[in-house]
């Protein structure tokens, strides 16, 4: 406690009428001795925004209007002042540094508004390109250096260019304050002032530029650059706008400003850095709440790597208006929005923005024909459910016009759930397990619901149960079918995404691999489902068509009979049939590499934990049961597939009645089997993979996932040797008599003399697949 024997110090000099000065500085040590120690006093009317703000008085880390020693309140900075043509430079690539700090998620009041030039541009609030000065007075306007204009320029088009990327932000779905700060602190970044006047502004400053002749030529060339990459910033937003024009010309402002890049990367040691220009101090001009926070300083050569990302992904992302159908587009979203680093938001949001403006896709489809698309290509290839001809009949007894109407009800049912996994994609990673948890839940009622219109349009087509050769299968009920597989893919990605953000611990891994490889292991049994209907299909359509072409006699091999196979359907019908079967394959290619290799690494950590190199986790609070619950609890409220029941996933998991060889050997066959199929899809043209306008990255994909493959079966074959040889050893040492003759050898109790290494996420093969490294010890 302080001690307030010491002299007090004189009372304040107050004098003005009606204040009457108590010094109560005695009175109130006098009742701090009589409290214990930990006793508080607290007033009732004294609230705690009240006392928070009294702890922030005269904080400097709180309390944005504290003053150091000598110091004003004001910035004193002179926007006015003579700059040097290098100072110039130096200031506009500090502002390129803070502008992409901003694109990164840090505020503004952080990065461009610690600018003296900035502010002065926009407080007081400009109405027009000419009030936009540094001064707003008419003398000293007259007077300002030469080459200010320049500068003027470049702050105008950047700020312009934030007022675009924010709006564009603020008009998709994103996370506030975890991917971006739209926040202006009322400053409104010059949204009154037309796009064209600034660009002929920008135009006039290059022609003036150019013509001044106390510049030396480098310095010129280089700011005449900057100048540039503001232009081209501009019209590549605009550009975006125009979703049905050609994507390769929508590529053209991004190309050029990677190639600006370049060469202002090679000049950029030319500038000469004014810190003075950039100050603290203009945060209490803001509307903010928030404590004074230091500027985000970014080297260049950090903002050179961004920016240089950030055109190249916007060269990259117009490609998505190529549309072909819409598994490649959820391939190209989904592939896209995983690379490494992932895009900043800015080119996610433009994804969006390029995607449903408008409730348009991709600017020319509506959302009938895509989702009618995507029927055609899964689960009703030529069917008459998706029957263009059914909306014209008009007779409401009619079984067309019934099932036209009863498809209605479906699209409107499923369509917003449909767009949302595009978006869901468009999102940071964490986000888009997170959301995924979520969206999997409504698939699951849209399929109960979408069963119900299965069951009415049965009766409306007659549709009679599957027989095979092991029975009877039943119907088709396409739609709900479609969705039960939708919500199988989400499934396996909210458990591979646990893989990639390091949800799981190590000893988690065995058994999360192994409800991968039951929820894979489902999906490729449903798409043989799939598959069985849709041949039917195939040939009820060819047998329609020989009824309404019956065959002539003719001198064929035949014998004048018309087979199925002969030119009964149209092309297109046939072509419609041939890729909604080649889609089938590939999904249930992908599933059976996906559910081999998860089940090797399942026996591969199951094996490692039998020698100890994978342990329980040290937390006291560890209790397998709870745990599992948590892991799958995004999965508990799922009707079908049903989560299992944590015995049978436990005893799945670790496989008691199986001998570490046994488990080694189906390991290795599992990931050899993987590994073939990965070498299979590698080789897949991207048509038949249906990765079109994403076949670059699609096909990385599967090689780093193979080269995990790979990895896996050099981990197993080094376990299994040095398993047989600590084996080997335990015989040995064990071999003479005692009181442990005859004593089976534990695997526990095996020196295996390895190294285990879990790579952390970036660091392996692929992010889905967690190989250990094993390395022998000495």
């Amino acid at each position: 406690m302080q001690n307030f024997d010491v002299p007090a110090p004189p009372p304040p000099n107050v004098s003005h009428p009606g204040v009457v000065v108590t010094d109560i500085t005695d009175k109130f040590a006098s009742a701090v001795k009589t409290l214990s120690p930990g006793e508080l006093v607290k007033d009732d009317h004294f609230t705690l925004f009240e006392s928070v703000s009294a702890l922030e008085i005269m904080d400097p880390k709180m309390d944005s209007g504290v003053l150091s020693e000598g110091e004003s309140l004001d910035e004193e900075y002179d926007v006015s002042r003579l700059l040097l043509p290098e100072e110039i430079l130096g200031i506009i690539d500090q502002l390129l540094c803070l502008e992409m700090a901003w694109h990164l998620g840090y505020p503004l009041s952080q990065t461009l508004l610690t600018s003296v030039y900035v502010e002065s541009l926009m407080n007081p609030r400009p109405t027009s390109i000419d009030e936009a000065n540094f001064t707003r007075d008419p003398e000293i306007c007259e007077k300002q250096p030469v080459l200010l204009f320049v500068l003027r320029a470049y702050c105008l088009g950047m700020l312009k260019s934030c007022y675009l990327v924010n709006q564009l932000v603020k008009d998709e779905l994103y996370y506030e304050e975890e991917d971006f700060v739209t926040n202006t602190y009322d400053r409104t970044l010059l949204n009154d002032i037309p796009e064209a006047s600034i660009i002929g502004l920008l135009q006039k400053a290059r022609s003036d530029l150019r013509a001044a002749g106390n510049v030396s030529k480098d310095i010129s060339a280089a700011l005449d650059l900057r100048l540039e990459l503001r232009i081209a910033f501009m019209r590549a937003i605009d550009l975006s706008t125009l979703r049905q024009a050609n994507p390769d010309s929508l590529k053209m402002p991004w190309i050029q400003m990677r190639g600006l890049m370049e060469h202002i990367e090679k000049n950029h040691a030319l500038g000469k850095s004014v810190p003075e220009a950039f100050s603290t101090k203009l945060q209490r001009r803001l509307a903010s709440t928030m404590p004074p926070r230091p500027i985000v300083q970014l080297s260049f050569e950090e903002c050179y790597g961004h920016f240089r990302r950030l055109f190249q992904d916007g060269i990259e992302v117009t490609d998505v208006l190529k549309y072909s159908e819409p598994q490649s587009l959820l391939t190209f979203v989904s592939t896209f929005q995983a690379k490494k680093p992932q895009p900043l938001v800015f080119i996610r949001t433009l994804l969006q923005s390029l995607l449903f403006k408008e409730m348009v896709v991709l600017g020319s489809y509506s959302i009938r024909q895509i989702l009618d698309h995507d029927l055609s290509l899964t689960v009703l290839p030529c069917s008459p459910q998706i029957d263009p001809a059914n909306d014209n009949i008009e007779v409401p007894s009619d079984p067309r016009h019934q099932t036209a109407a009863q498809m209605e009800i479906f699209r409107q049912r499923v369509a917003e759930s449909y767009l949302d996994i595009f978006r869901i994609f468009c999102q940071n990673r964490c986000r888009v397990r997170r959301t995924l948890c979520h969206s999997i839940q409504e698939w699951d009622m849209l399929q109960a619901d979408v069963e119900e219109i299965d069951n009415l349009l049965q009766i409306n087509l007659d549709e009679k149960p599957l027989h095979t050769e092991r029975g009877e299968i039943g119907y088709a009920l396409p739609l709900s079918s479609w969705a039960y597989l939708y919500k199988l893919r989400q499934m396996e990605w909210i458990v591979q995404l646990g893989f990639e953000l390091e949800v799981y611990q190590p000893d988690e891994l065995a058994g999360m691999y192994w409800y991968l490889n039951y929820l894979a292991k489902t999906r490729a049994q449903h798409g043989d489902r799939i598959k069985m209907f849709n041949a039917r299909s195939l040939d009820m359509a060819r047998n329609r068509a020989n009824h309404r072409h019956p065959a002539t006699p003719n001198s064929s091999n035949n014998g004048g009979k018309k087979t199925a196979a002969t030119a009964t359907l149209s092309a297109a019908q046939e072509r419609e049939f041939a890729q909604s079967k080649s889609y089938i394959r590939a999904t249930m290619l992908d599933a059976a590499c996906t559910w081999e290799f998860a089940d090797g690494l399942c026996c591969l950590y199951t094996a490692l934990g039998r020698v100890g190199l994978v342990g329980p986790s040290s937390s006291s609070y560890r209790n397998d049961l709870l745990r599992y619950e948590i892991r799958t609890k995004p999965f508990a409220a799922i009707g079908l597939p049903q989560r299992p029941a944590f015995d049978a996933f436990a005893r799945a998991t670790d496989q008691p009645d199986t001998s570490v060889p046994e488990l080694l050997r189906y390991a290795a066959g599992a990931v050899a089997g993987a590994r073939k199929g990965y070498e299979a899809l590698a080789k897949t043209p991207d048509a038949q993979a249906f990765c079109v306008g994403a076949h670059e990255r699609w096909v990385g994909g599967v090689r780093d996932c193979l080269r995990a493959a790979i990895a896996a079966g050099v981990a197993v074959s080094t376990l299994q040797g040095a398993y047989e040889k600590a084996l080997d050893g335990a015989a040995v040492g064990g071999g003479g008599e005692g009181e442990g003759e005859g004593r089976k050898i534990e695997d526990s109790e095996l020196d295996v003399k390895l190294k285990m290494e879990i790579p952390p996420p970036g660091k392996g093969y692929h992010d889905w697949w967690v190989v250990p490294k094993l390395t022998p010890l000495p």
